[in-house]
């Protein structure tokens, strides 16, 4: 059997009841599969694996099995009961790991689909079958197999083969002594994942499988990433825009206890500092203040084809919001910009080469010619006018918007300005899979599109900065609407004029006041912070220094003026 995305009505969020796979042993598989065992030592236990793999209903013409020897000594070696394309390879010598051994397998891999199986996983017969059938149905499903731990018993490959092929993994194993999944129990009590707000979370590696070329779109697995690879690399998949799909027909035997069991709070700090840098949707592991972090939170497209002074503006107040997790893209012609030769004033693009060097040292600028379609792994990004810097919060307040229903697009109507655009890189990804010519409408249909106004994420009478006086044409993102004023085609919007009982200050010093009385927020928010550790600490609580006195005077004065 063979189908399509286009041929299935479209998938809301992770809600696959769309997708109705065929009933076990009642179909006819076409799809190669690749079944990649990463494997270091442990050479009973992978004889083991190999004779459940032997005994499986997935076709054997259709099947191969690729173990990755990750180093082992003595080298592992193929036993006698195994499926009948079954290969050892030794992992290349630029690097090693799971991660590294995985990837070596998936680039030997012949089959359309890649199935990664953990050389401890004991599985049912109808295991790759299960799993296998997804595929068929549409090209961007990721396939979770079930699992359940057990202390490995004394067992034989003939045991293990005999007893699969039979049908029962109950008479090999002692089930009612399993311990379950937690990722099962999570599944479970979000129907199956169709409700799950991050599905990714439950991917955690150990039989999970997909088409060859989401695999290689993602990049595979990140062999940087010594610890919790498995869900680094589920995150990348989420952006990617797939659909993960747990199929409890798919069962295992896992070959010992979890990890968690023995030690939870040692093997929750392992993998902290790995994915705190590359899971921004890991809020939880940010709290670290003014970090940087290898994955930002929020890309921020602006439009660098204008004037140099509100472009500045607009990368300052981007970068000094209350969400620090930013990094900004500059939209220009730079590959125009050929040599390091000295910038002349007669030279046309005189202006564009000055904007470069102003940024050009800063890391969390970078310049781009275009929009990038998505901008994964980032998971949001924003598109504005230059012409309206966004607030201190303005941010924080759409993210927290869209997040409330997992819309895909947030559409800000800025007025004369035009608008603001909030995307989810995972909605923007799942319209790129399906090849959709309207994004915004592919959006609308998997994950929903949200309209605002200004007032709401740019609130009055907030630390929010005025709109620039000399606006510039902002870029349309990946996925602007069609219908509707383009941002930036026309004039920025004018200032109101003041009301009697509120008498209009210039717009910088009122700019500089706001800053200003932000930083003295941010400060007596810090040093009270600093007073109640010292307190919980046993220590007196430390003086303020002399500059900070003199600047909450200045905030005391600020006021005093303002009322």
């Amino acid at each position: 059997m063979r189908g399509g995305a286009a041929d299935l009505p479209p998938i809301r969020h992770n809600d696959y009841s769309p997708l109705v796979p065929p009933v076990l042993g009642e179909w006819e598989p076409e799809l190669p599969v690749s079944v990649v065992v990463p494997a270091r030592g442990g050479q009973h236990g992978l004889d083991l694996v190999l004779a459940a793999l032997a005994a499986q209903t997935y076709p054997d013409h259709l099947m191969e099995v690729i173990v990755v020897d990750d180093g082992s000594e003595p080298p592992l070696r193929l036993p006698e009961i195994t499926p009948p394309d079954t290969r050892i390879v030794r992992a290349g010598p630029s690097g090693w790991g799971i991660a590294h051994a995985v990837n070596t397998g998936a680039a030997l891999a012949r089959g359309r689909v890649v199935q990664r199986l953990d050389a401890d996983m004991v599985v049912c017969r109808e295991h790759i079958e299960a799993l296998a059938r997804w595929h068929h149905l549409t090209d961007h499903v990721v396939a979770i197999g079930a699992k359940r731990f057990v202390e490995e018993p004394v067992l034989t490959p003939e045991q293990v083969h005999e007893g699969v092929r039979a049908g029962s993994l109950g008479s090999i194993f002692d089930l009612t002594a399993a311990l379950p999944s937690s990722t099962e129990q999570t599944i479970a009590r979000t129907d199956g994942l169709r409700s799950s707000r991050n599905p990714y979370h439950v991917c955690t590696g150990p039989t999970v499988s997909m088409r060859r070329e989401i695999f290689e779109a993602v990049g595979g697995l990140d062999p940087a990433v010594l610890r919790g690879e498995d869900t680094e690399f589920a995150y990348r998949l989420a952006a990617h825009g797939v659909v993960f799909v747990p199929d409890m027909a798919a069962q295992a035997v896992h070959l010992g206890l979890p990890a968690q069991r023995r030690d939870r709070d040692r093997a929750v700090r392992l993998v902290a500092p790995y994915l705190a840098h590359r899971v921004p949707l890991r809020r939880d592991l940010r709290k670290d203040r003014g970090r940087h972090w290898l994955v930002p939170y929020v890309e921020v497209v602006l439009d660098a084809g204008g004037p140099a002074g509100p472009i500045r503006e607009a990368v300052g107040a981007a970068l000094d919001g209350s969400l620090g997790d930013v990094i900004v893209t500059l939209v220009a012609p730079w590959s125009r910009l050929a040599g390091d030769g000295r910038p002349e004033p007669d030279d046309p693009l005189f202006d564009l080469r000055l904007l470069r060097e102003h940024f050009a040292h800063d890391e969390r600028v970078r310049f781009a010619d275009e929009v990038s379609p998505t901008p994964a792994p980032i998971p949001f990004r924003y598109t504005g006018p230059v012409s309206v810097p966004l607030g201190r919060d303005s941010l924080e307040r759409m993210i927290a918007r869209v997040q409330e229903d997992r819309w895909g697009m947030l559409v800000v109507d800025l007025g004369d300005a035009g608008t603001a655009t909030l995307e989810r890189t995972e909605a923007l990804g799942r319209a790129r899979l399906l090849g959709a010519q309207d994004v915004a409408a592919s959006v609308e249909a998997t994950h929903g599109v949200l309209r605002g106004d200004r007032a709401e994420f740019w609130p009055a009478g907030r630390a929010s900065r005025a709109p620039a006086a000399d606006g510039a044409p902002a870029v349309t993102g990946a996925g602007a609407p069609a219908s509707g004023r383009a941002a930036g085609t026309g004039p920025a919007r004018p200032s109101s004029p003041a009301s009697p009982a509120s008498p209009a200050r210039p717009r910088d010093q009122n700019r500089e006041q706001d800053r200003g009385r932000s930083r003295d927020q941010d400060q007596a928010r810090s040093r009270d912070q600093d007073r109640d550790r010292d307190r919980a600490q046993g220590q007196a609580p430390a003086r303020p220094r002399p500059e900070e006195e003199r600047r909450s005077l200045l905030g005391r004065l600020r006021t005093a003026l303002k009322n």
